[in-house]
């Protein structure tokens, strides 16, 4: 047994170790390059105080680092105290029924690591965001947004996990299967519900119907050949300085959502680029890629928490009771740094996604500078680190850094310039 905690110990510290010294790493390679190319920022994307970014970049990371380590520990003692066997052991005496016992466990788990993160959450809002001009919340709203999403992340766990527990049930033989069907229907149920239930329930969502803003919109929609009548701008600024937008949906369920705050920041041209990159991923079938690509991943993993749940050592390290729901838990903890390890395959393919959807938007635009301007934009409203360390980017990032994205952009716009006057993208 002493082999397993060994083994153990090593995968979940080492990995977070690993991770530490890479936001590490990137940290000082950020201070640096920003340096160096101080002029490139303050010409091209319009940060003309690099130490305001190099602040907010190292301050954040600091901050994450800490809340991974702290997470880790309580984790560590709740299993090795016997605090997590000994809830196991009267959940199930008390509830009675395995099933139900089972879900009680699941959401109690993420109540729990709600709870843990909750100090950080408050630190990161009225700590660094408010530091830097971005919060945009009251103690009230904060309190209120977090027991409403406690609430949500409680009733997904239930939702899901009852299903895979059931899929354990009644497929005993080859349940990480069916499982993976659950999951996955989860997912797709989700690409529905979350923008249209949940995201309702902390922001405002209001159609884009008349005015320059929603013919610039249909305009671009006709330029890329796609129709969608649900375009809606979200009232980020409620809460938050940063601007974004997103495509989500299938079907007609489709749905383009524009940050409040994205709309304020740019120009229409500008917004026209950042929704014509978000209509790539739906004609690129980049949303049906990623989705076979997120079934493989899960599959893998449930085929390995199978073998993992069925093997007694799992339970007998901690004093668990062998129960399904308590072994996928325990399942879990091995997993998911196996997961974090193999993040560059995963981040391939979004990668080459948002590669295509950059030079889609291109085409819809018939030049670069629109979505390069953008770009710029929002890495300089957003105080984004556009320089990631090589290792630190080939685990986390799923979107070129921003000078790669830029560059490509650029040189796509004097390459058009250079054609003869017949030969320009028309669109």
């Amino acid at each position: 047994m002493l082999v397993y905690h060994a083994i153990f110990l090593a995968l979940v510290v080492g990995t977070t170790a690993f991770f530490a010294v890479l936001a590490a790493l990137n940290v000082q390679y950020a201070e640096r390059t920003v340096r160096e190319r101080a002029d490139w920022l303050a010409e091209t994307v319009g940060v003309e105080n690099p130490d305001r970014l190099l602040d907010y970049h190292r301050l954040g990371t600091a901050a994450s680092q800490l809340q991974s380590v702290v997470v880790l520990a309580v984790v560590l003692l709740v299993l090795y105290s016997g605090l997590f066997g000994g809830a196991v052991e009267w959940t199930f005496d008390v509830v009675g029924n395995d099933l139900l016992a089972g879900v009680l466990l699941f959401v109690g788990s993420v109540v729990a690591l709600q709870v843990v993160s909750l100090p950080f959450d408050v630190f990161d809002t009225f700590g660094v965001e408010e530091a830097f001009d971005f919060n945009e919340q009251s103690p009230r709203l904060f309190a209120r947004d977090r027991v409403v999403g406690t609430a949500v992340a409680a009733v997904f766990a239930a939702i899901l996990g009852g299903g895979v527990l059931l899929a354990v049930e009644w497929f005993p033989v080859f349940w990480w299967l069916a499982a993976t069907g659950v999951v996955v229907a989860f997912l797709l149920a989700t690409q529905v519900l979350v923008p249209r239930v949940v995201m309702p329930l902390f922001y405002d969502f209001d159609p884009v119907e008349d005015g320059e803003l929603r013919d610039a919109v249909e305009d671009v929609f006709e330029r890329a050949g796609f129709t969608c009548d649900q375009v809606y701008v979200m009232n980020a600024s409620s809460r938050s300085g940063h601007s974004n937008a997103f495509f989500t949906g299938f079907g007609r369920t489709k749905r383009v959502v524009l940050f409040d705050t994205l709309v304020e920041q740019m120009d229409e041209t500008a917004v026209q680029s950042v929704l014509a990159h978000e209509l790539a991923h739906w004609k690129k079938g980049h949303i049906w890629q990623n989705l076979a690509a997120s079934a493989v991943q899960v599959a893998v993993l449930l085929f390995v928490a199978q073998f993992l749940v069925e093997s007694a050592w799992l339970y007998e390290m901690f004093a668990v009771p062998q129960q399904p729901a308590a072994g996928l838990l325990l399942a879990a903890l091995w997993l998911q740094p196996l997961d974090e390890l193999t993040s560059p395959v995963q981040n391939r393919l979004w990668l080459a996604n948002e590669r295509e959807a950059d030079a889609f938007a291109v085409d819809v635009m018939g030049s670069g500078a629109p979505l390069a301007d953008a770009l710029a934009d929002l890495t300089s409203e957003n105080l984004g680190n556009p320089f990631p360390h090589p290792l630190y980017e080939t685990f986390h990032y799923q979107h070129p850094p921003v000078p790669e994205r830029i560059r490509y952009l650029t040189e796509s716009e004097t390459e058009n310039e250079q054609l003869p006057e017949d030969e320009n993208v028309t669109v």
